[in-house]
């Protein structure tokens, strides 16, 4: 199938798999995705999960200091989507491949954790096997995803992202606190692990907290029981084999 073909289609799959997560419910959320003939990007403020390929924009990639549409829908009522400027951050200052914005749950409240008043800050989370999802990260790692403000519209967070994006250079996503997440890669596909992995860490943090556990580990780590040894306990739990 050619390209011009291809990824817009993609972007109705992928859309509908994104719908199923609760990542763009409600109209919200968006994907984009580059290719040789430029950016292609859902639609703003429609269902995502039922959108055609024909719905899907194809924007100029040659200048991303300005949205210059190459190839807009047929049908009426479409218009390029909110996150246009935000996915724009991606593409110029870390030479993505795709850009994913999420509203999913697990990011809102996991943003709420960390920064109770829903201002700015940073996500941590370490020790967690899916870390090994994000470029560049190991799962003993501290890894630190910027938070920012949100605002009435999703424009008007340019700046505060790129901002984030330059301070925090290793790491390919950013919460917008109450709203939700952009994640971005070289390729659609690393796009898509990074934000399924991000997604899983921020929901492991929301049933850490309700179930009482530390969201980081400790400066030093306990010692394990020797099961062989007088100290361990003179009755193995039920079940147990040696």
């Amino acid at each position: 199938m050619a390209e011009t073909a291809s990824i817009p289609q993609l972007i109705c799959e992928l859309c509908r798999q994104f719908y199923e997560l609760g990542w763009v419910s409600g109209t919200g959320g968006g994907i984009s995705i580059r290719g040789d003939e430029g950016i292609y990007m859902a639609p703003s403020g429609v269902q995502k999960e039922r959108i055609a390929p024909e719905d899907v924009y194809l924007l100029d990639a040659s200048d991303l200091g300005q949205c210059r549409v190459l190839r807009a829908p047929a049908a009426d009522g479409l218009r390029v989507s909110e996150c246009q400027p935000l996915f724009y951050n991606a593409y110029r200052d870390r030479g993505a491949g795709a850009v994913i914005h999420s509203h999913s749950i697990w990011a809102v409240l996991a943003a709420r954790l960390s920064v109770p008043h829903g201002g700015a800050g940073v996500f941590v989370t370490e020790g967690l096997e899916m870390q090994k999802g994000l470029r560049g990260k190991g799962c003993f790692e501290r890894v630190e995803v910027p938070i920012i403000r949100n605002t009435p519209r999703e424009a008007e967070l340019t700046d505060s992202m790129a901002e984030v994006m330059r301070a925090y250079p290793d790491v390919d996503a950013v919460i917008v606190a109450g709203h939700g997440v952009y994640v971005w890669g070289e390729t659609w596909v690393q796009a898509k692990t990074q934000a399924e992995c991000y997604d899983y860490l921020f929901r492991a943090a929301v049933e850490a907290h309700r179930l009482g556990l530390p969201l980081q580990l400790p400066d030093e780590p306990t010692s394990p029981i020797n099961i062989d040894s007088d100290d361990g306990p003179e009755d193995p739990p039920r079940g147990w084999r040696r």
